[in-house]
């Protein structure tokens, strides 16, 4: 089975875009574009200028403008939002003993090549799919970009029952040590149940203390109530033969985290994300702001 994901590439496209075209960042990852062919990164960029009618009907204006709208408008804001939300929580955990990062579904993610002096204690695990793994050191590799000595890969399979004995089986691997997991860009993809039950064996795998992060749709995400931007990203998805399956209520979040052992520490809605990532951004670019996307919340809960 093919194991490129399309909407990796373009999360990983819209990082590099938006590092690419701005002084002032919601979130600077410097090096996605090295990760990305230059083929890739022309034919989205094409693929995005010629589709910008999709996106708004009533678009006006050349291709590089057309480009700057799709980009600001639909492919950036959980990318860049959810990163940098997730990479302020990290270090702020980091001073309070945590020394493992666990990035699930890692995919084209890069902090662990662009990792900052805090993070050098840290033991970094990128779980992933064996051939999404392999293909991204592959680039990592071409790229001549070096894989820092704590930065470990678990391939395995997520949809294998015991997806985490690969994990548990790694000798760097600590069960016994506080651990931040960052399962961003999962919970979409997955039912209810399988949601739930990733849940369930990550708090079985991490100690009491431990932190994970992830970005979720609320309940109204599949309904006439949605905001555009999320209608035509589970269209743009499913596209892409990678079909969005769930949503979540605050209450239904609550049950499924702490029937697994987590407390909730801190949930955001688009409007929050917005106050506090994007301000800094929009005054600088208010001909260009950017706003959370719809129905897009995220969560930071603990292990109880």
């Amino acid at each position: 089975m093919e194991q490129k994901s399309m909407t990796a590439l373009v999360s990983a496209f819209s990082r590099a875009y938006h590092s690419e075209n701005n002084e002032v960042k919601i979130f600077d990852d410097r090096i996605a574009k090295s990760i990305l062919t230059g083929d890739e990164y022309n034919q989205i960029s094409s693929n995005m200028m010629q589709g910008v009618r999709f996106f708004n009907s009533s678009f006006v204006g050349t291709e590089k403008e057309a480009l700057r709208w799709v980009v600001d408008n639909q492919l950036s804001p959980t990318p860049l939002g959810r990163a940098a939300y997730t990479e302020r929580a990290l270090e702020t955990v980091v001073r309070t003993g945590v020394r493992q990062y666990l990035i699930f579904a890692a995919g084209y993610d890069t902090f662990a090549y662009r990792q900052p002096g805090w993070a050098r204690d840290l033991q970094i695990f990128e779980l992933d799919h064996p051939a999404t793994a392999r293909d991204k050191q592959a680039r990592l590799e071409k790229a001549a970009i070096e894989i820092p000595g704590n930065v470990h890969y678990a391939e395995t399979d997520f949809t294998d029952e015991a997806w985490q004995n690969t994990l548990l089986r790694m000798p760097d691997f600590d069960a016994g040590k506080m651990s931040f997991c960052s399962l961003l860009g999962i919970s979409y993809y997955l039912s209810e149940q399988a949601f739930a039950r990733m849940m369930d064996v990550t708090g079985s795998i991490v100690p009491k203390g431990s932190r994970i992060v992830f970005d979720y749709p609320d309940e109204k995400t599949y309904t006439d109530q949605a905001g555009g931007r999320a209608k035509k990203q589970v269209a743009m998805a499913g596209a892409a033969g990678e079909k969005m399956l769930a949503n979540y209520s605050y209450d239904a979040l609550e049950k499924i985290l702490n029937g697994a052992g987590f407390f909730i520490c801190e949930c955001l809605t688009p409007e929050e994300i917005t106050r506090q990532y994007f301000k800094s951004y929009n005054i600088a670019n208010p001909e260009h702001e950017i706003t959370a996307f719809d129905n897009v919340n995220y969560c930071l809960a603990i292990r109880k």
